[in-house]
């Protein structure tokens, strides 16, 4: 087994390996490139980002800057929007629906270290991933930790830590984030 193939099932596996090194080397170069575009074209960064990101759906937009581990590892729906400075730390799969916004300064992290102090020393790390529904909000400077689920339908407030799943219709805040009220489906 490899330690992308490691990766994606949750074991322990080595993100110094060589393959994986090329590959974040590889992504730094597109994102170099990405973020050295002229805001004023979208469309060549509409094209940059298809290069990016595993997959995305119709009307994209990704603003300046960006940075993500991999790039491949996340896939957006139609109608995605991140605003500036958003971070995608992919290096486990980032699953994103249709109609989300993600607002300034948002880390989305699938990676996390070893808590064995020898692993942990050797490098070594397990991935999580992270899947976020339709018709969702991420507010402010929000960071999604690893292996969280953010169902369809709902607003996370600015500021917060989501450690653990949000259920669909949820406005949730804080550090750790917890549901403060239930919306209604069309949003009120």
């Amino acid at each position: 087994m490899t330690e992308k193939e490691k990766s994606y099932a949750e074991m322990l596996y080595q993100p110094a390996d060589p393959e994986l090194s090329a590959d974040r080397d590889e992504t730094a170069k597109k994102l170099y490139h990405y973020n050295a575009i002229n805001p004023l074209n979208r469309k060549e960064r509409q094209e940059a980002i298809r290069e990016i990101f595993g997959k995305t759906g119709e009307n994209c937009m990704v603003e300046q800057p960006l940075f993500c581990t991999y790039g491949y590892n996340t896939s957006v729906g139609n109608n995605f929007f991140a605003n500036v400075n958003c971070k995608f730390m992919d290096s486990g799969k980032i699953v994103i629906g249709d109609f989300v916004f993600i607002a300034p300064n948002v880390c989305i992290v699938t990676e996390e270290h070893a808590m064995d102090v020898k692993q942990r020393r050797e490098g070594l790390e397990y991935t999580h991933p992270v899947h976020i529904g339709n018709n969702v909000w991420i507010c402010t400077g929000a960071i999604i930790l690893p292996g969280v689920t953010i169902d369809d339908n709902c607003v996370i407030g600015a500021g917060s830590v989501v450690t653990k799943d949000i259920p669909s219709n949820s406005l949730a805040v804080g550090n750790p984030c917890r549901v403060i009220r239930t919306l209604s489906q069309d949003g009120e």
